[in-house]
């Protein structure tokens, strides 16, 4: 029996109660006891998970009107810069944007211990934040400095929106070189030392929807502990399907744009953080239902770490001088075994992302729908898929 359902059929069940919602790794569970089409005929919704670093993120802030008027020309929250180009009150804080007394990497390897990220965090923890305004002054705006200490309550709006949140799969990042180097994946030991990832593999939102049947425009989602949603494909998005051989390993290269009230959010799934020698960042919590509404969406919501691969790249020089290629293909039940063979050698592998806070998020995410207090959207537009084939390019130099 074929399995055909809607985003009505679901949403109806979740608010009798009678919704059938799993996390992804207990479908997988589910396909290996009863078969892949009796498994898609029970279950209505899969919950998936991931917390990781993810760069691409700010947040929007509108403080409110001074007395005198002011248009703010650069604004400063507890030394961080914040972008100002959008009206009088407005900013927008970048998750990477640094303190502006920071030493950055002038003493090598830097520590870049406070950024655009710990600003959004500790706004988000309802801890006090300095904020520094400067203007030029103008007829109806003519107040030209501020300093005042501000809280998330205290601002009229503050919006999260990510450009780039979720990525579907990152490399694993190994060092080909006599030295250690400091990256966006950690900190990578000389001649393959170790090997560092960032994926939380078989719970990973985009490697359980690879062709966007369900995860669209509109989109409801978990993000940062309260409600969010999709607003656009992620910048950078150019989904593909791994195929080596005529195998099929996975998917890669899809990104999701999120957006959310940063006041319903929590600090524990919004959380700065610092890369040694590379910068700040914030750290992200994101859960994405999937609506299971047929059994092609079962089939790839229930692929296993097994089946799933990320490549293998060299972050000494490969990486950084943008030569095309990788060292092969690793499955995440390999490098979530703590270790995996590369040119025939032993490599220790570490994740950059939090497999117990992705299980958390998923569990957290379930447990909404079965009380019925979170309905699916259906997407208002589809995103790019890999059918669509979109190709990156770069930058052309005069």
């Amino acid at each position: 029996m074929s399995v055909e359902k809607t985003y009505a059929e679901i949403n109806s069940k979740i608010r009798e109660g009678k919704a059938v919602v799993v996390t992804a790794e207990e479908l997988i569970t589910l396909v290996e006891e009863k078969g892949l089409s009796k498994a898609a005929q029970e279950v209505d919704v899969v919950t998936t998970g991931t917390f990781a670093p993810m760069c691409s993120s700010g947040a929007f802030l509108s403080f409110g009107h001074t007395k005198p008027r002011m248009k703010m020309q650069k604004v400063w929250l507890n030394g961080v810069s914040a972008y100002t180009g959008i009206a009088a009150v407005d900013a927008y804080i970048g998750a990477t944007e640094m303190h502006e007394d920071d030493p950055l990497n002038s003493n090598y390897p830097g520590e870049f211990r406070y950024g655009g990220g710990h600003v959004i965090a500790d706004l988000v923890a309802r801890k006090p934040v300095k904020l520094k305004a400067l203007a030029y002054g103008t007829d109806c705006y003519p107040r030209r400095n501020l300093e005042t200490t501000i809280t998330l309550d205290d601002i009229n709006e503050a919006i999260l929106f990510n450009p780039r949140n979720c990525y579907q799969n990152y490399n694993c990042a190994v060092n080909l070189t006599n030295r250690t180097i400091y990256t966006y994946m950690g900190m990578i030991k000389p001649q393959m030392g170790n090997a560092n990832y960032s994926t939380s593999g078989q719970l990973s939102p985009l490697l359980k929807d690879p062709h966007f049947k369900t995860i669209g425009v509109g989109t409801k989602i978990f993000l940062g502990g309260g409600i969010g949603y999709v607003a656009w494909n992620g910048t950078q998005h150019f989904p593909s399907m791994i195929d080596v051989d005529g195998k099929e390993l996975g998917s890669a290269g899809g990104t999701l744009a999120l957006t959310g009230d940063l006041k319903q959010m929590s600090p524990r799934w919004l959380v700065g953080t610092s890369y040694l020698g590379y910068g700040a960042t914030l750290s992200v919590g994101v859960g994405i239902p999937i609506p299971i509404l047929n059994e092609e969406i079962a089939r790839y919501a229930a692929k296993k770490d097994e089946e799933l691969f990320a490549p293998i790249v060299d972050y000494g020089e490969a990486y950084p001088s943008f030569t095309p290629g990788n060292l092969g293909y690793v499955s995440y039940a390999d490098l979530k075994s703590g270790k995996i063979i590369v040119n025939g050698k032993e490599v220790p592998t570490a994740p950059l992302s939090s497999m117990p806070r992705a299980r958390e998020i998923a569990a957290t995410l379930k447990g909404w729908i079965q009380k019925g207090d979170f309905q699916l959207t259906e997407p208002v537009k589809t995103l790019p898929s890999p059918a669509d084939g979109f190709i990156a390019h770069s930058i052309k130099e005069d």
